[in-house]
Parts: structure tokens; C-alpha cells; sequence
């Protein structure tokens, strides 16, 4: 790929409230719209009963199927100046039910940086107390996922042999796994 020179004008094709999508001279690429950025959430939970993460399975138009995720959400996409850990703290709670007493921030990432310009903030949750049923906000029609660290691998297999979509992000959990067999 040629990169672009710097002073290449960035034209607008089309934006609509959450999308934009763009042209820098012969790539083409689509960015969130109004600066709207994303949180991550990897929830662990260390209970008696040994560690678990939380996941977030629901149906995504675009792919025209359910993808089992980890819980996220936009930062202030309601034109707020909230902050990651306040988002996440908010999409924790409405997509699953739980509250964290501590968050750590991993950092940012890009999730497909050939096609688009998103990135997101990953934060860690753990202390975690279930104050509510989760399932997301107006139609959102999230299940909430409980499972142990130690089946993941077989839980994302059984949910990819359902038609289940699999969000990139889930492969952070498997990634021992993978690199214990090469």
C-alpha cells in the first residue's frame, strides 16, 4: 500500500450518527463519527468457586447473527465528557448485571485497523458483586455469559459450532491455550 502524503485532504463520503466514512486518497476507511471512542471491559470474577469471566453474547446486524463478546460500550455518545473508566463502569453494570471495585486500564487498541480508524480503551474489572439481572438498555437483548477461565476454550468452541460469532476480543482468553500448542 502507498501511504498517503501528509498533506492528502481526508474527504467526508458519508456520515450518519455513529459512522463516518472516509477517503484519503485512494483508501478508503470508516471512523467513528463525533469522536466517539469505545470501552472494553474483561471482567474476572475470582469467587469460591474458582475464576470466571463475564461475556456478553447478542445479535449483531452485520453480521446477521449473535457474537459472543466482551461487555463494551461507547464513551459519551450521548455528547458527555465521560471519562473510559466511567463508561465502562456504566456498560459493566447495564450489560450484565455487575459492579467492579476495581478497574485497571490496560490500554488502547485497534480493533480492525485496515478498515477502520476505531479504537478502544481495555479495562480490567475485578471485585465483583452481581447487583442485577444485566441484559443491556432498550432492546439490546444481551445474555450475560458466567464462565470459568479454565473451559473457556470449549465454551467458544461450542458457540462457534452454534453459528455464534466470535468477537475478536474473546481470543485474548484463548491465547495461552494457543501458545502452549505451538
Amino acid at each position: 500500500m502507498t501511504r498517503p502524503k501528509p498533506d492528502t485532504p481526508i474527504e467526508t463520503r458519508w456520515e450518519g450518527r455513529f459512522i463516518t466514512v472516509k477517503q484519503q486518497g485512494t483508501w478508503e476507511y470508516v471512523s467513528r463519527s463525533r469522536g466517539i471512542r469505545a470501552a472494553v471491559i474483561l471482567a474476572i470474577d475470582d469467587a469460591a468457586d474458582g475464576r470466571h469471566v463475564i461475556l456478553v453474547e447478542q445479535y449483531r446486524v452485520p453480521m446477521g447473527k449473535n457474537c459472543l463478546e466482551l461487555p463494551a460500550g461507547l464513551v459519551g455518545d450521548d455528547g458527555s465528557a465521560e471519562g473510559y473508566e466511567s463508561a465502562a463502569q456504566r456498560e459493566l453494570e447495564e450489560e450484565t448485571g455487575y459492579q467492579a471495585t476495581r478497574w485497571q486500564t490496560v490500554g488502547e487498541f485497534y480493533s480492525s485497523p485496515g478498515m477502520v480508524s476505531e479504537s478502544f480503551t481495555l479495562l480490567v474489572a475485578t471485585g465483583l458483586t452481581k447487583v442485577g439481572d444485566g441484559g443491556g438498555v432498550d432492546s439490546e437483548d444481551i445474555v450475560v455469559h458466567r464462565m470459568p477461565l479454565a473451559g473457556i476454550a470449549d465454551f467458544v468452541a461450542a458457540k462457534r459450532a452454534e453459528g455464534c460469532g466470535i468477537d475478536v476480543r474473546v481470543a485474548m482468553l484463548l491465547a495461552g491455550g494457543l501458545l502452549g500448542n505451538l
